[in-house]
């Protein structure tokens, strides 16, 4: 298998888990604060990673570029507490439609920050894909929490993009013990600030999200280290399709027939039409 192929398959394996983060958070319902989910779920995911992380041996333990992975760790917690938002106020797949705007933004911030080219007709088709999300969001039925959807979408581009600069010989797993670890301290502080009561369902549920995002993140990391980040983006409308089912089955979110058609447009970029169009030439 190709590193481009399993990219691929590393970041729909992700975007599954990531949906089911979405479904754990939009079953607490805002029963707890956003930043308090934020430092629970980063608490939960570096007990989690502690013991993989002290398995290595000492020389993966290392962290490089410090200034990035702390970046990108302030990075996971505005976009996380927008996506409790977002995820709390909206259908799953309206606020995802807006989180998987987060490929379109990649490709300008691959060229800006990776001096990447990406040909025209992944350009044409990601295009297609903004149209999509144009029609899921209908700004003439705008809610504001659509705005925190737009604010997760902008980090989890900029997180993905800045695992280019990354080096390739830090491990997955010092990747993510490094960046969670930078997270806590101002998570902590603003759980503090807005602590509230919570029920034993709620921490289950933030224990759930927690392993699923991680799992996501780690997912990522590989797949972006495999292959440039404008040429496997678009793998990341996968979860989308996965989060309109899972609210269909879950919280009875049906889409009405322009989610349904804005949807669509959104995962028709995910087919490689260039590929088919070449093996039906040699068929012929």
């Amino acid at each position: 298998m190709s590193p481009h192929h399993l990219a691929l398959i590393l970041l729909v394996v992700g975007n599954l888990a990531a949906s089911l983060s979405d479904v754990a958070v939009k079953l607490i319902e805002g029963g707890i604060s956003p930043f308090q989910y934020m430092f629970l779920r980063q608490l939960v995911a570096l007990l989690i990673i502690l013991p993989l992380y002290l398995n290595q041996e000492r020389s993966k333990k290392a962290l490089r570029q410090t200034p990035i992975t702390l970046f990108r760790a302030h990075l996971i917690l505005i976009g996380s507490g927008c996506m409790m938002v977002a995820v709390t106020h909206l259908p799953l797949a309206t606020a995802n439609a807006i989180f998987y705007a987060a490929p379109i933004l990649m490709l300008p911030l691959s060229i800006l920050f990776l001096k990447e080219h990406p040909p025209l007709t992944k350009i044409v088709l990601t295009c297609l894909g903004f149209v999509g999300v144009l029609v899921v969001l209908r700004p003439s039925q705008f809610h504001w929490a659509a705005v925190f959807a737009l604010g997760t979408a902008i980090t989890l581009a900029l997180f993905n993009i800045l695992v280019r600069k990354l080096p390739n010989e830090q491990s997955v797993i010092t990747t993510l013990w490094w960046t969670t670890l930078f997270s806590l301290p101002a998570s902590a502080l603003l759980a503090a600030l807005h602590w509230q009561p919570m029920t034993s369902q709620e921490l289950i549920l933030i224990i759930a999200s927690a392993i699923c995002i991680l799992s996501y993140n780690g997912l990522a990391v590989m797949a972006y280290q495999k292959a440039p980040a404008g040429e496997i983006a678009l793998a990341e409308y996968s979860g989308l399709v996965f989060v309109t089912l899972f609210g269909i089955w879950w919280f009875d979110e049906i889409p009405d027939w322009l989610t349904a058609l804005g949807i669509i447009m959104i995962i028709l970029p995910l087919f490689p039409w260039q590929k088919r169009r070449a093996w039906m030439r040699k068929t012929r």
